[in-house]
């Protein structure tokens, strides 16, 4: 089990994350692409991907175990300003944290764990081997992450929102109180499911909560306490199919294929910047589109300060979960 301990000050800085992390997301997804479970979640994905990938994974297979750690290196924070600046910070990766790290990884193999290998020749320092991994994360990335970006970061804004609205209707205990089943908020400490038992301590810090698409089962926090805190935790799913929703098609042959993506986009509530980008049209195409399901009495539109944000109203709600009524509330 792992206990994250809070003090007032800690509740006080709870933060979510603004965006996916896309190494975190880079990271997490070689763990799905080698699992044989999940084929409805993510079974379509990796076919795709695996027929992508025209370059070797054996070094990312070398630092990524199927299970249990992997070096914290590799998912820096600066992470969530993009894959450029994250992989420069990689790329800058001290000799003295790879030979550290990477003990650990050959500590949890048996029967050999010492550094040998592609391991050994990373944990020396040198620019070459770093280099090389740089390569081989762009690579991979390419071949698994980009081509689904607007899905990944859709379903990661729409976790954002639910939890935006947790912490707005109840501080942060209600927000770390919404977190998924495998963690429990039982204040002052949030426990979750996880393969060791470990307590770590905020001392202030504050805690980053990060929604991942590829993050599924068990929580991850740094192995480092001294790192910046941070809980990556699995965002909502659906089924695989292009990760689009389930019941998307036959909506989509109702209303159109883009403003069925538009009114998906808007199932947690959005400003227009945000539903141009979750839907993958223009500002003005998102404006049109939200403008006609306004008219039909599907979304509600409220100006907030200087931005637009749009949500459904229950005619929408209903149409996107195909007629089925809404749950009583409690």
């Amino acid at each position: 089990m792992l206990r994250i301990h809070f003090t007032g000050d800690d509740l006080a800085r709870v933060r979510m994350a603004t965006k996916p992390d896309v190494l975190w997301e880079t990271i997490l997804s070689f763990h799905r692409l080698r699992e044989r479970r999940r084929a409805l979640m993510f079974g379509e994905w990796r076919s795709e991907t695996r027929a992508r990938l025209n370059g070797e994974t054996s070094l990312l297979a070398a630092l990524v175990p199927t299970r249990g750690y992997f070096p914290d290196f590799l998912t820096p924070p600066e992470g969530s300003l993009g894959l450029d600046s994250g992989l420069e910070v990689i790329r800058a990766t001290s000799p003295a944290r790879l030979y550290t790290e990477l003990g650990l990884v050959a500590a949890g193999r048996a029967p050999a764990p010492e550094l040998t290998g592609r391991l050994a020749a990373l944990a020396e320092g040198r620019p070459e081997p770093l280099v090389r991994l740089v390569s081989v994360l762009r690579s991979y990335h390419r071949a698994a992450i980009e081509p689904y970006w607007p899905q990944i970061q859709a379903r990661v804004e729409a976790d954002r929102a639910v939890r935006g609205r947790a912490l707005l209707d109840g501080g942060a205990g209600e927000l770390l109180d919404s977190l998924p089943p495998v963690l429990r908020w039982r204040a002052p400490v949030l426990e979750a499911d996880y393969p060791v038992d470990r307590d770590l301590h905020l001392d202030g810090r504050g805690l980053l909560l990060q929604p991942s698409f590829f993050c599924r089962g068990n929580p991850v926090v740094y192995r480092d306490p001294s790192l910046p805190p941070v809980l990556v935790y699995a965002a909502e799913h659906t089924p695989d199919p292009a990760f689009g929703d389930a019941g998307g098609p036959s909506l989509g042959r109702l209303v159109g294929h883009t403003r069925s993506a538009v009114l998906q986009a808007i199932r947690y509530g959005c400003t227009t910047s945000e539903l141009a980008r979750r839907a993958g049209v223009s500002l003005a195409s998102a404006s049109q589109h939200a403008a006609v399901l306004r008219d039909a009495g599907l979304v509600l539109t409220l100006r907030h300060g200087n931005a637009v944000l749009h949500t459904l109203t229950p005619l929408g709600a209903a149409l996107l979960r195909g007629g089925a009524p809404a749950e009583a509330a409690g």
